[in-house]
């Protein structure tokens, strides 16, 4: 069950790269079935806060008229950022599924560690490293190509 949902957040994080968007994507499930899906579009939108999990959260909010999403969880291909960490715990999803690990700024596991128990006012279980291979890749090869693509402007600006 987890890599039928985490495949469809992983088209989501597709959906995104085809608007130049990180590749992120998530997917939020009650009951087995998926109630929400959305993917970034901080870039498309111009606007901050427009990442896969919290447009997700949304949808959810929206689809079941209550902010709690108590009985819920989301697969998400990328560890949550703080900003996305808070707007779990404030649905209280009762569960994260995520693949890539983001060592940088991840929120559950690798640095900032808030859907820990104890943490904030309401821990959410978490579980990384589903299908992480295929998830890791989307977002190294998005990030090796933008790379690739300014460090090519960037050379014939010295020209």
């Amino acid at each position: 069950m987890k890599q039928r949902f985490m495949k469809m957040a992983i088209n989501q994080a597709i959906a995104a790269l085809s608007k130049g968007e990180v590749p992120i994507g998530a997917v939020i499930v009650r009951d087995d079935k998926v109630i929400a899906k959305a993917h970034n579009l901080r870039q498309t939108k111009q606007i901050a806060t427009y990442h896969a999990e919290v447009l997700a959260i949304d949808k959810a909010c929206k689809k079941l008229k209550s902010w709690r999403l108590d009985e819920c969880e989301m697969y998400v291909t990328l560890e949550p950022c703080i900003m996305c960490a808070g707007a779990i715990t404030n649905a209280r999803l009762k569960k994260v599924y995520f693949g890539a690990y983001e060592p940088n700024g991840g929120a559950c596991e690798s640095r900032f560690k808030l859907l820990s128990e104890g943490v904030l006012n309401h821990t959410t279980e978490f579980e990384g490293g589903v299908m992480q291979e295929e998830c890791s890749k989307l977002i190294t090869d998005f990030f090796k190509k933008r790379r690739a693509e300014n460090s090519n402007a960037q050379s014939g600006n010295n020209k």
